[in-house]
């Protein structure tokens, strides 16, 4: 009897019941951190019991370049699309804690700039989430926000058709925030006023004698909402970048550490917990 071959089936064996024992720890492992998961999140949700709840979230969807180099891509589209799998997440989250108004921040004017090779996958990603967003079924009213005449026509044409087919609709208010810069909103608004005025046969002098923060507030690309009572930046990142500059002057803010893609419910109660906690005084 020639014993290699025995040793080698039961080499073979052995090889088999080890990767049958670490899928089978894998699973364990899985399943004791998915009992975990979910613990820790009706221990959070608990928290929010009787604390406020922010009508308006504003979120900077940030880190998806940096996760798909994490991840090992060399493609980093494919951290826009991994972002993008997210999105309708926050907004189911967001529905269930009761929050009426998100804006999602996809794409700043800044970025137009990025090489074509990037940009253009990115914005064909961004016309789906419109797509998607919109899609029969969805309960969410999509409100584009931006300077819509910076983007190729396909682009603001997917967002504008989002809108329309939403526009009926009694959910969560979404503003899609793409080719948007905080200065280019002001800049814009201050323009669309003096327009108004101009057509209505008054002056500059006279325009001046009025003119104040309400006015210019009333031609904002978010005009008729009410201003982000939270902001929710993802990355680590501690800055706004020109975000919202007008209705943040009150907001609080969440800065957290996990990239878009990474970004999970627990890290949403998180921050609803946060605001929950503080005073908002307004300068009082």
């Amino acid at each position: 009897m020639d014993p290699f071959p025995t040793a080698l089936r039961c080499a073979a064996f052995c090889r088999v019941g080890l990767a049958a024992g670490l899928a089978g720890l894998g699973c364990v492992i899985v399943g004791v951190r998915s009992a975990v998961y979910s613990i820790y999140e009706r221990r959070l949700r608990s928290q929010l019991a009787g604390k406020p709840i922010p009508h308006h979230v504003a979120v900077m969807l940030d880190g998806n370049r940096r996760w798909a180099r994490a991840a090992g891509f060399e493609d980093v589209t494919q951290g826009h699309v991994a972002g993008a799998r997210r999105i309708s997440d926050l907004l189911e989250w967001c529905t269930e804690a009761g929050v009426a108004h998100v804006t999602i921040w996809l794409l700043s004017t800044d970025n137009l700039t990025r090489p074509a090779g990037e940009l253009e996958p990115l914005l064909r990603i961004i016309e789906g989430v419109a797509a998607e967003l919109s899609d029969d079924g969805r309960p969410w009213r999509i409100n584009p926000v931006g300077a819509l005449d910076l983007l190729p026509e396909a682009t603001a044409n997917a967002l504008k058709a989002a809108a329309e087919r939403t526009s009926t609709r009694r959910g969560l208010t979404v503003n899609i925030a793409v080719g948007y810069g905080g200065r280019r909103e002001i800049a814009d608004a201050v323009r669309a006023l003096l327009q108004e005025h101009a057509a209505a046969g008054s002056s500059l002098e006279e325009v001046a004698e009025f003119l104040d923060v309400d006015h210019i507030a009333e031609h904002l690309y978010t005009r008729g909402q009410p201003d982000p009572d939270l902001l929710i930046r993802t990355s680590g990142e501690q800055r706004l970048s020109g975000f919202l500059l007008w209705q943040s002057a009150h907001s609080e803010f969440y800065f957290c550490d996990a990239l878009w893609p990474d970004f999970r419910k627990v890290d949403f109660l998180r921050a609803l917990r946060a605001y929950g906690t503080r005073q908002r005084r307004y300068g009082g």
